[in-house]
């Protein structure tokens, strides 16, 4: 059984290398004077985004919504906090790998005492202590020591992402203790159930985006990508260089 998932994750990772590695191939005839520098990909990720929006809308928000109607609020928040639960172990991980001492002290005591006191993470235990929740990936890891962004990038099924984000991929896959899980059943409908549980924590935004974005994909690019660079500096980016054809010089004064 082992051996199959094993083969499965690298057959996985190998699509996803070869997915990014075809995407910065397409770079010099995805490119134009209009592009966005952080976007050179943009007719490609455009089509990526296309085919995700289809399925997303044939089958992942119809049972979204369906999960939001129909199961019940409390059991909705419990699912919720298991699966934050999980995510903190990661989240110790990455803020040990970051050299995080206090962040990484209270994702592993969030983790534990939700674990051993909130029924194995179905109720917040932790939060009601005001243990603060720090959410850390290999992705934020990788920025935190230098690595740069690189292109944005739209995967398939996956959805928004960047060269160095889709690099840290196999990390964060083994990191996630769902993929620990022997019985694939269990594995297969607890990694579903997150799918649908954070599809559905969105409905509300996309209410605000369908009303405010006059191109989605626009919009949603640069809310990823400036979350994404809150998050490797922890809320307090350096100020970005001001590019110089973004603004006119203005004329010098009349002698």
């Amino acid at each position: 059984m082992r051996s199959g998932r094993s083969w499965a994750w690298r057959n996985s990772v190998q699509r996803l290398c070869a997915l990014a590695l075809g995407a910065l191939l397409m770079t010099g005839c995805a490119t134009g004077p209009q592009a966005n520098p952080a976007d050179p990909l943009e007719p490609w990720n455009r089509g990526v985004y296309k085919f995700n929006d289809a399925v997303d809308r044939a089958v992942l928000k119809p049972v979204a919504t369906a999960y939001q109607d129909n199961v019940p609020e409390m059991v909705r928040k419990g699912v919720g906090n298991f699966l934050g639960n999980l995510g903190d172990a990661w989240s110790t991980v990455n803020s040990v790998l970051q050299l995080k001492g206090q962040a990484a002290a209270e994702s592993f005591t969030r983790f534990w005492v939700n674990t051993l006191m909130g029924l194995g993470g179905v109720l917040d235990v932790a939060s009601e202590m005001e243990i603060p929740r720090h959410n850390e990936d290999f992705g934020q890891t990788l920025g935190h020591w230098g690595v740069g962004a690189g292109p944005y990038l739209v995967l398939p099924l996956l959805g928004p992402s960047t060269v160095r984000d889709t690099a840290a991929l196999p990390a964060d896959w083994k990191g996630n203790l769902l993929t620990q899980i022997e019985e694939v059943p269990v594995r297969n409908t607890l990694t579903a159930t997150r799918v649908v549980h954070v599809r559905a924590s969105l409905l509300k935004q996309e209410g605000l985006l369908e009303e405010a974005a006059l191109d989605k994909y626009t919009f949603l690019r640069d809310a990823y990508l400036q979350h994404r660079r809150n998050l490797v500096y922890d809320g307090n980016p350096p100020e970005e260089p001001m590019i110089e054809e973004d603004y006119e010089a203005e004329p010098e004064p009349a002698k």
